[in-house]
């Protein structure tokens, strides 16, 4: 995996937009809000992403995984490595941190992504 899998999986979602935040930070969104965040400064490759409330205690604790420096409030998880996870986990857990962030926009709005 690189980040270049991780862009083609993001984009393959409905109304999802990439930008670089923090002068480097690759931040992929849904409306205006973030579902995952790709550290490009940094070797090996570090992603924070959205998690379910129920597994984010068991995915902070999991080998390679912690909560995200500044976002573990909000249950964001952060990885140490791209590599360290498979295409088919990638997707996932980008799925599901997309539909978490997307389940709770306005109902106008997820009509309107949905309708995409």
């Amino acid at each position: 995996m690189n980040i270049e899998d991780i862009c083609r999986i993001c984009s393959k979602l409905p109304a999802v937009t990439e930008d670089i935040k923090w002068g480097h930070d690759l931040c992929f969104c849904v409306a205006k809000k973030m579902f995952l965040v790709v550290g490009l400064d940094e070797s090996p490759t570090h992603v924070a992403f959205k998690a379910a409330d129920e597994e984010f205690e068991e995915m902070s604790s999991r080998e390679g995984f912690k909560p995200a420096p500044y976002l573990a409030r909000h249950k964001w998880v952060a990885v140490d490595d791209l590599e360290r996870l498979n295409h088919k986990e990638w997707e996932d857990y980008i799925n599901r941190a997309y539909q978490l962030i997307k389940s709770k926009l306005p109902k106008n709005i997820r009509k309107g992504i949905e309708n995409l």
